[in-house]
């Protein structure tokens, strides 16, 4: 019996049952060997005979001595097409019969070399081995194919040509991250956005958006802000597009932290003057600066009271002195950086009424005399 030519394909997809040798119809007489190809671990191939299950967890490959329709099945990638390995004689090979007739052994051809084209362009010859393997597929794999082999003192044969097309997976499953992780970075320091696809295939496009912005920021998956500034706060947003099909991640909202500045001390009542005993609070405040933000209250250079409102109560000879106030934060990834704003000093003195300077009260507050903020640097 003639051999016939014919061309196998494999992809990622379900399992392929491989006949040896590739002729049809299987016999047993040829020392038939079965192989289950597929993705996944070979030891957790099942075998199925005439339907049932026949073999469980066995090897990807055994030589069948029985006859019957054969079936493997993997793992995530399911059950193959049926091959049937039949015993090579009909009720008419016993000499007798309703019409049926014994199938005549074919004639056992050895393969010399073997050669795949794709639209007629070749794609390398392979030596004792009759299959090519596309996995995973790609779009550029769509195409005609056919294979044309050489048998041992024989000439080339042609197969028939088979068409393959590869459909295209649309992107879905976009996701975010950022380094340093967290979301949050400080002022000056640098921040990287990496987009990722769950599913999709190529060519991919990549386009990055920030909430407010007209023009994309970037292209491609990563994108990378060297040194950030204020207005780098925000949300973000990466789109990934294939023709016409378009995904959008979740936004991710990227807040810089800003260092302490411009710290200030406000008296309160805000009068210049006040009689002993009078109330009195100091409040300092940041004119920028990320939180958590801490306040520490230094009279005459000695830490007195943490917290923005330092409540003086009563005022009286203790009081007097300088007053200012510390303020601190903690920024970058686990606070590895620490800032720090000072505010001016403010002077608490005692002025006797209706004395034009300015007189040191070292024993207490003299009757008729006022007490009052000053910075020392307006002396």
């Amino acid at each position: 019996m003639a051999g016939k030519v014919a061309l196998l394909l494999w992809g990622a997809q379900t399992p392929q049952l491989l006949v040896k040798p590739p002729w049809t119809p299987a016999v047993l007489w040829d020392r038939v060997t079965l192989t289950c190809q597929a993705s996944g671990t070979a030891g957790a191939t099942t075998w199925f005979k005439d339907r049932q299950r026949w073999w469980l967890e066995g090897c990807n490959s055994f030589n069948v001595k029985k006859s019957g329709t054969y079936q493997c099945y993997r793992p995530r990638t399911g059950l193959s097409s049926s091959v049937t390995v039949s015993n090579g004689a009909g009720a008419g090979a016993a000499g007798g019969g309703h019409g049926d007739t014994a199938l005549p052994k074919p004639v056992e051809l050895s393969v010399s070399s073997v050669s795949f084209y794709r639209d007629g362009k070749e794609l390398g010859k392979l030596h004792n081995w009759t299959e090519l393997s596309l996995s995973p597929l790609q779009l550029n794999h769509s195409g005609h194919y056919h294979c044309k082999v050489q048998l041992r003192g024989s000439r080339w044969q042609q197969s028939e040509p088979v068409s393959v097309t590869v459909q295209g997976v649309p992107p879905s499953g976009v996701s975010l991250s950022v380094q340093p992780p967290g979301e949050q970075v400080a002022l000056g320091d640098s921040l990287e956005l990496n987009c990722a696809v769950a599913k999709g295939t190529g060519p991919l496009s990549f386009s990055w958006h920030q909430e407010g912005s007209g023009e994309p920021l970037g292209t491609g998956p990563r994108l990378d802000l060297p040194q950030v500034w204020v207005n780098d706060s925000g949300h973000y947003q990466c789109q990934v597009s294939h023709g016409d099909s378009v995904a959008e991640s979740p936004t991710l909202n990227v807040t810089v932290l800003v260092p302490v500045a411009n710290a200030t001390i406000t008296p309160n009542p805000p009068t210049l003057q006040m009689r002993p005993g009078d109330p009195m609070t100091l409040r300092c405040s940041v004119q920028v600066g990320s939180a958590p933000v801490t306040f520490t209250w230094l009279h005459n250079g000695h830490q007195v009271a943490r917290g923005p409102l330092l409540d003086l109560g009563a005022v009286h000879v203790g009081h007097l002195g300088t007053y200012q106030c510390v303020t601190t934060n903690q920024l970058g990834q686990d606070g590895h950086r620490m800032f720090r704003a000072l505010s001016p000093e403010l002077e608490l003195e005692v002025t006797p009424q209706g004395s034009s300077g300015h007189l040191w009260n070292t024993g207490g507050v003299t009757q008729g005399s006022y007490v009052g903020l000053r910075s020392p640097h307006h002396r």
